[in-house]
C-alpha cells in the first residue's frame, strides 16, 4: 500500500461515504460534461479530455444534494474551511488526440510522459508560474473504468518540494517564476522516480501530496471506457495563508 508521507500519493479502500457522494455527483458531472455551453468550453484534445474546472456543483462543505462530502482522508488532512467547486476530469476514448495549435514536442510529452506535472503552477508565455498554492490534491473517481488512470511518480514530492522550496524561499510564493528550477526537478524525477498508474474504483479515493509529479495515462486499445467518459472530481484546496504552501 502507498504510504502518503513516502510516497507522495495514498490510495484509501472503497467507504460507503465516499461512494454515497460519488453517485450522487456522478449525476450532476454528467449533466455538466454533456452540457453543450459547458462542453463548449472545457472539450480538448480531439473532444477526447473534458477539462471542467471548478464545474462541479457542490457545496462549500463539499457536499453534492444532500450527500456530505466524508472519508477516511478526514484523518490524515485537515479539511479547508471552504470547499471549492471540483473539477470534473472526463476522458473519452482516444485520449489524447492532437489539438490543432498543439506542438509536435507538447503532444509527445502528453502520451509518453502523461503530460507530468505539479498542480499550481501555471503556464505563461513559456514560463511555470506560482499560481495556487494547493495544500493537498483529493481525487474521486465517479465511475468504473480501467482507462486512462492517474499516473503519480512515486517519491516525487520530495525532491519537487526541496526544489520549489530554494526557488520561492519563505514568504508568498504566488507570482514567483520557477522554471528553471522546477525543469530540473522534474527532469530528475523523470530518472529517478516510478512513474505509477493508479487505478480507483468508485468508493475508493486518492490523496495526492500537492509537489507530487503526476498526470493522466493515454488510451490503450482494449481499455473499457464508459458512454459518459471516464470521470474523476478532484479538490485542490488553497491554503488561506498561502506561504503554508512551502512552511506547512
Amino acid at each position: 500500500m502507498a504510504d502518503l508521507a513516502t510516497d507522495g500519493f495514498v490510495v484509501f479502500d472503497a467507504d460507503p461515504r465516499v461512494t454515497r457522494w460519488a453517485t450522487c455527483a456522478r449525476v450532476a458531472a454528467c449533466d455538466v460534461s454533456n452540457d453543450p455551453v459547458q462542453r463548449a468550453k472545457w472539450l480538448r484534445h480531439g473532444e477526447t479530455w473534458f477539462v471542467g474546472v471548478d464545474a462541479l456543483p457542490n457545496g462549500v462543505d463539499g457536499s453534492i444534494g444532500d450527500v456530505d462530502l466524508s472519508g477516511p482522508w478526514d484523518d490524515i488532512v485537515t479539511a479547508p474551511n471552504t470547499w471549492h467547486r471540483a473539477q470534473v476530469s472526463v476522458v473519452y476514448e482516444g485520449y489524447p488526440k492532437r489539438d490543432p495549435l498543439e506542438s509536435e514536442a507538447a503532444h509527445w510529452f502528453r502520451i509518453y510522459r502523461c503530460s507530468a506535472h505539479v498542480d499550481g503552477l501555471h503556464l505563461e508565455a513559456g514560463r511555470r508560474i506560482v499560481r495556487e498554492p494547493h495544500a493537498f490534491v483529493l481525487g474521486l473517481p465517479l465511475n468504473e473504468s480501467d482507462a486512462c488512470p492517474l499516473v503519480v511518480w512515486r517519491g516525487s514530492h520530495l525532491p519537487m518540494r526541496a526544489a520549489l522550496a530554494d526557488a520561492v524561499g519563505s514568504g508568498d510564493p504566488r507570482g514567483v517564476d520557477v522554471t528553471e528550477c522546477y525543469i530540473a526537478a522534474r527532469g530528475a524525477v523523470f530518472d529517478t522516480c516510478e512513474a505509477v498508474e493508479v487505478p480507483l474504483r468508485v468508493g475508493q479515493a486518492v490523496l495526492v501530496d500537492r509537489f507530487a509529479v503526476h498526470g493522466v495515462a493515454p488510451w490503450r486499445s482494449g481499455m473499457t471506457v464508459p458512454a459518459d467518459g471516464r470521470m474523476i472530481a478532484y479538490f485542490r484546496p488553497e491554503f488561506d495563508d498561502p506561504k503554508d504552501w512551502i512552511l506547512g
